[in-house]
C-alpha cells in the first residue's frame, strides 16, 4: 500500500494502550499529519473519536481520499470503528 500527494496513506498503528494515525505522502516521504489517542484507553468509543479527530486533520491539510493501510492488524471492532468514524466525518477510502 502506497500514497501520493493526491491519495495519501492513511496508517493505522494499534498497541496494547494506544491507537495512532498518520497521513502519509510515501512519494514525497513525508507524513502530513498525525493523531494518536494518547492519555485515552484503547477502547471502541476511544477509536470513534480518534476516527473524528483524525478526519479534522485531514480536512485541514485538505485531504479528502485516502488509502486505508491498517498495518497488518486484523479489521476487528476497534479498527471497524475507527473507519466507520472517519468515513462519517467525510474521508473517502
Amino acid at each position: 500500500v502506497s500514497g501520493t500527494a493526491d491519495r495519501p496513506r492513511m496508517a493505522v498503528y494499534v498497541s496494547n494502550r494506544y491507537i495512532y494515525v498518520q497521513f502519509i505522502d510515501d512519494v514525497a516521504q513525508k507524513t502530513l499529519c498525525s493523531v494518536s489517542s494518547l492519555g485515552d484507553k484503547c477502547t471502541v468509543e476511544t477509536a470513534k473519536e480518534l476516527g473524528a479527530k483524525a478526519a479534522e486533520a485531514a480536512k485541514a491539510q485538505n485531504i479528502s481520499t485516502v488509502v486505508f493501510d491498517r498495518g497488518g492488524f486484523t479489521y476487528g471492532a476497534r479498527l471497524a470503528a475507527l473507519a466507520d468514524s472517519a468515513r462519517e466525518a467525510g474521508i473517502k477510502f
